[in-house]
């Protein structure tokens, strides 16, 4: 399917549960000088009708998860912002400072839903849907049974007709994986795999999401601030706010 272009210039509607938006009288997504996760606060242009686009995530969201999909309130901000970037939705990421070129960290307390909305996102009708989910703990097991190739196949990709081609992931629950051995050498797996990907996203671009429980000093403390610094580079920062509920309970 294809979502229609907005028909108005300043407003949509938001749905707070799992129920599809009402023809009018919706809050109004606004534009802030801040980096907060909120709403914004001035009208602005937008390509497409988020009205249709919530009501389709929704939809999805209560097929996919099997129960009543709903939309806190304090993360509509977060939703508004990644449906924007899998849109490319150009005017709005210029109002929101949302670089399009980048990938996503999306960070959050346990079970605030950041994989859920990936998961969500790999059936979006966009041509960014195209990226594959794979947890940190898996990547490091590979390479615990198959050494440093694992480092090629997540970073430059795997050699096919003699050129390695790299793909798009989203590593999930960065931050829970351990420092590996493999044939006793010690190898900060993701962190190896993250630095290529910075040169790869430098040089052609190639786009990189993580989700991750971990600050910004806890990122640092674990991977170092030579990737911590290159991962500002290579990512929008979205956050969930810590008090977020568990919607695992």
């Amino acid at each position: 399917m294809n979502f229609p272009p907005s028909t108005t210039s300043s407003s949509c509607q938001f749905p707070s549960s799992g129920e599809v938006p009402a023809p009018a009288g919706g809050v109004v997504f606004q534009v802030s000088k801040s980096k907060n996760m909120k709403l914004p606060h001035e009208s602005i242009q937008m390509s497409y009708d988020y009205q249709a686009v919530i009501s389709h995530l929704v939809r999805n969201g209560e097929k996919v998860l099997g129960k009543k999909f709903q939309i806190p309130e304090s993360e509509r901000g977060i939703i508004f912002r990644i449906l924007a970037w899998f849109l490319e939705d150009g005017p709005v990421a210029e109002k929101m400072e949302i670089d399009l070129g980048k990938g996503i960290l999306l960070s959050g307390p346990i079970g605030c839903g950041k994989t859920t909305l990936f998961n969500l996102m790999q059936s979006f009708p966009t041509k960014r849907k195209n990226f594959r989910i794979i947890s940190t703990r898996q990547v490091v097991s590979e390479f615990m049974q198959s050494g440093y190739e694992i480092l090629e196949k997540y970073s430059r990709g795997n050699v096919s007709h003699d050129v390695r081609s790299p793909k798009s992931y989203c590593f999930d629950d960065l931050g829970t994986e351990t420092t590996s051995k493999y044939f006793g050498n010690d190898c900060n797996v993701m962190a190896e795999i993250l630095l290529t990907r910075y040169d790869l996203f430098k040089e052609k671009g190639v786009i990189t999401h993580i989700t991750t429980n971990l600050s910004a000093t806890e990122i640092e403390s674990q991977y170092g601030n030579r990737l911590r610094s290159r991962m500002r580079e290579m990512f929008n920062l979205f956050g969930y706010e810590e008090t977020s509920e568990d919607k695992r309970r």
